[in-house]
């Protein structure tokens, strides 16, 4: 092992431990190339002491008055505000993200782990009246027990607060696997929890290449809830896995959200939004923009001031001054250039962007220009396949019902934004648009009092808000006669 490389060990009962078998692999910053860490590539031998761990500290923990396990939590966000610019540093290194996006996923995740210490005075149950005397029907909230958190390479900071936060207040235990990718962001927040005090055993952290790994932590019969953060085709994977344990399951899958422009739309408020919602984190957003549908009769005017916008974006090194850095992997860049290319080839027309950028900065790393195509059909891979990357196609419909005919005919179905001032055309939208999220005449965002959740195969329960809260709860029914 390059021994100038910094190692991160993983999390196991209050212990700091390598692989059993002694595997490391290394981490990369996307903007380079350059590997700068080691972290263990744990064993399924691993896996299971982290979920015994888990398993053993369960009861303890929640038998805790919910405000204490709350007040841990607490314990840990003053913990990660001591240490915020080592965070910010680190996904700026590690994922790619520009310094202000870090700086923005660092406050989300005190935002999402303080919420839920919040919430430890309003988990609820009810009563109901019984059909008999001297008895009541009491429906308790309760934990799962050991959860797993399985979390992607684009937040990997808030998807930890958004998994981690109400798992733990509920009364569960978690373990968490983060992607290959971004595994050290995880490792220095667990160091941050065992520093709070946290006790052993709450909070696990194995990490891991490869399929093995993740496919044993899902199909444990100690695993009563998995949450994850990924493709469509992990959660569906993930479903099956799970099925034997009839395991409880948290899915934020993939998504493709059309964005569709009426000709009555604030065309400047309209394209602000599109390149906003498009270009974020390098278009590695679920919930980005990832299809223009444009009236025709304002196509041409919309499509050039979309197109002014992009051509404005600064990218390049993402510790400096710019909109925009590279994605993650070069595996997700090859994929998105592939969409782009096959779609070129079918009569797309390129505005700007669909190369990697010239120039000895961009040598190295995972770079891909912000990219425009018009003139795409629906049947482009760009308009049928999830992007992820930095990407805009637009489609020109003729009217509003073509727009939703084509929102709603895909098998997702996780969000999509419109822009009109119909109040009619809006509501319509808000009632028929097959999607868990509709943005209406505003940009990408996310309230942690909210609720994020996809529809169809875009995934099943989700996250935030008090519905967040209650997806990490099982109902008991007790049925109490005092006579």
């Amino acid at each position: 092992m390059n021994t100038s490389l910094q190692h991160y060990p993983c999390y196991i009962d209050g212990q700091w431990v390598d692989a059993s078998n002694g595997a490391t692999f290394t981490v990369e910053n996307p903007a380079t190339e350059e590997v700068w860490a080691t972290i263990p590539d744990c064993t399924v031998e691993d896996a299971d002491r982290a979920l015994k761990s888990a398993q053993k500290a369960q009861p303890d923990w929640q038998a805790l008055p919910a405000i204490e396990r709350g007040r841990h939590l607490l314990a840990v966000v003053e913990g990660l505000k001591a240490r915020r610019e080592e965070f910010v540093r680190l996904l700026v290194l590690e994922q790619g993200k520009t310094t202000p996006e870090a700086q923005g996923e660092f406050d989300d995740t005190l935002n999402y782990l303080t919420y839920s210490a919040e919430a430890a005075r309003r988990i609820e149950g009810n009563i109901y009246p019984s059909d008999n005397p001297n008895e009541q029907i009491w429906i308790q909230k309760v934990p799962y027990g050991v959860t797993l958190g399985l979390c992607a390479y684009n937040f990997p900071l808030a998807l930890i607060g958004r998994k981690v936060g109400p798992a733990l207040v509920t009364g569960n235990t978690m373990v968490l696997k983060p992607h290959e990718a971004t595994p050290v962001t995880a490792s220095l927040f667990c160091q941050v929890a065992h520093e709070a005090g946290l006790p052993p055993g709450v909070l696990n952290l194995v990490s891991g290449t490869g399929i093995t790994l993740s496919s044993h932590l899902v199909s444990s019969p100690m695993t009563r809830l998995v949450s994850l953060t990924g493709s469509t085709r992990a959660g569906q994977a993930i479903y099956k896995a799970s099925s034997e344990n009839v395991s409880g399951l948290v899915l934020e899958l993939g998504g493709k959200a059309s964005f569709v422009v009426l000709e009555d739309a604030d065309l400047e408020k309209a394209a602000d939004a599109a390149v906003i919602s498009r270009f974020a984190n390098c278009g590695q957003v679920c919930i980005c923009n990832e299809l223009v549908l444009v009236q025709e009769s304002i196509a041409d005017k919309f499509e050039a001031m979309v197109l002014e916008r992009v051509k404005k974006i600064r990218y390049g090194q993402p510790d400096s001054e710019v909109d925009m850095g590279p994605s993650v992997t070069g595996a997700s860049i090859e994929r998105v250039n592939g969409l782009v290319q096959e779609s070129i080839k079918k009569g797309a027309q390129v505005a700007t962007g669909a190369k990697r950028p010239e120039g000895s900065e961009f040598e190295k790393g995972h770079w891909y220009e912000p990219t425009v195509l018009t003139q795409v059909t629906a049947d482009m891979p760009v308009a049928t396949d999830e992007i992820f990357g930095p990407v805009l196609p637009i489609i020109r419909v003729k009217d509003y019902e073509e727009a939703l005919a084509i929102t709603n005919d895909r098998e997702d179905g996780l969000s999509s934004y419109i822009f009109t001032k119909d109040i009619k055309r809006i509501m319509h939208a808000v009632h028929h648009m097959q999607v868990g999220t509709v943005f209406v005449n505003q940009p990408i965002s996310g309230y942690i009092q909210g609720y994020h959740s996809g529809h169809k195969r875009s995934g099943v329960g989700g996250e935030d808000g008090v519905y967040g809260i209650e997806n990490y709860l099982q109902k008991r029914a007790v049925y109490f006669n005092y006579e």
